[in-house]
């Protein structure tokens, strides 16, 4: 089981960062590893995405989101080829003067025992870059 949890300022207004957060579709275009997005449904409080990713070895999985405009993004594993749990959220707090408190979590475990070069991979390496790009987005929108 690996956990991980980073907390970053973004200068950046809480609602882009959360519009850019539940634009799950666009992913493939901003965020490393992610080849393919496909969403099986989302409305204003929840979604079910199904993502196929490319991060040392190909594998996809289907999350369960839950949306809280625009303070935070939580999901659970659905179902998935590699993953037994995989579960986390997005936690927004609003700083004022275009400024967000962004708090990034995930807690996944492997079907097979997983390499650490492939956790570390996953879950720290690509985090920091991941969590910049999401800014970096964010500005853009």
């Amino acid at each position: 089981m690996a956990k991980v949890e980073r907390k970053e300022i973004f200068n950046v207004d809480i609602n882009k960062i959360y519009n850019v957060i539940v634009d799950y579709a666009s992913y493939p275009d901003f965020v490393d590893g992610v080849s393919e997005i496909e969403v099986l449904e989302q409305n204003e409080t929840s979604a079910r995405v199904k993502y196929s990713l490319n991060l040392i070895k190909k594998f996809s999985y289907t999350i369960k989101l839950t949306q809280k405009k625009p303070t935070s993004v939580s999901w659970v594993l659905e179902s998935g080829d590699i993953f037994k749990s995989n579960s986390g959220s997005w936690e927004l707090k609003d700083l004022g003067q275009g400024k967000t408190e962004v708090k990034y979590s995930l807690d996944i475990d492997f079907k097979i025992l997983a390499p650490k070069m492939i956790v570390n991979k996953l879950v720290a390496t690509n985090l920091p870059t991941m969590m910049k790009a999401y800014q970096e987005r964010a500005k853009k929108v």
